[in-house]
């Protein structure tokens, strides 16, 4: 049986401060090639929850695995490593780099992530390949990424998380700024590419009318306790 792409137990995590919350994850467990929505309003700590699975927070007691990997067991150098070359991350801003190709901006984890990039095989093939299945335009992998329509964004930012078939993809908000139909339309999209890469997808939203599209959904009260810091 495989192992799950993303573990999640007893986490305790506390930003230090004064204004700082507490937060004390149960247990979240996603499965291989599973499509999992985590709903949480605004300010819920949903952003904190993806830095800790990400590896850019510790959490201070508790478990968090990626791939049959513990974070905690990693040193900062082999965990920043270990991200690049496990998870694909969707940014609700996209995060492209402005003045580069889109084609640079898609192969970007693969230069920091030697066995991803072994597994893209041939690095052009496989950028042309998922832009063709997210609908962007021909040609598009030699223009720049700053001068696209922000749907044309978005979907470079997947392709970019989806590139070398990282096992975890977690997204952020990624359908915030758009109306129903082309929150249909890129979920669709989106989960197309999902399942071409074996990928399973942990996607946190406050919209509560994307449940029906995933195989799961959790809410985030479910698996988070959160306290005012003392």
């Amino acid at each position: 049986m495989a192992e799950p792409a993303l573990e999640l137990s007893d986490i305790a995590f506390q930003w230090p401060g004064e204004g700082g919350f507490a937060l004390h994850v149960r247990k979240l467990r996603v499965p291989a090639g599973e499509k999992v929505l985590l709903l949480g309003a605004s300010g819920s700590g949903k952003s904190t929850l993806l830095s800790l699975i990400g590896g850019i927070l510790n959490p201070r007691d508790g478990s968090v695995r990626v791939a049959g990997t513990t974070l905690s067991d990693l040193s900062i150098r082999h965990r920043d490593r270990f991200r690049a070359e496990t998870i694909g991350i969707i940014f609700q801003q996209f995060n492209l780099l402005p003045y580069a190709s889109v084609a640079d901006n898609i192969a970007l984890p693969l230069r920091f992530a030697p066995a991803r990039r072994a597994r893209t095989g041939n690095i052009a093939a496989s950028i042309d390949r998922l832009c063709n299945g997210l609908c962007l335009p021909k040609g598009i992998e030699t223009q720049t990424a700053g001068l696209l329509s922000v749907g044309q964004q978005q979907r470079v930012a997947v392709a970019r998380a989806l590139i070398g078939t990282p096992p975890l993809v977690l997204a952020d908000e990624p359908t915030s700024a758009l109306d129903t139909r082309s929150q249909a339309q890129f979920l669709d999209l989106l989960f197309q590419q999902v399942a071409s890469a074996g990928s399973a997808l942990l996607m946190v939203s406050h919209e509560e009318g994307l449940a029906p599209s995933f195989d799961r959904v959790v809410h985030l009260d479910e698996v988070i306790g959160k306290q005012e810091a003392r």
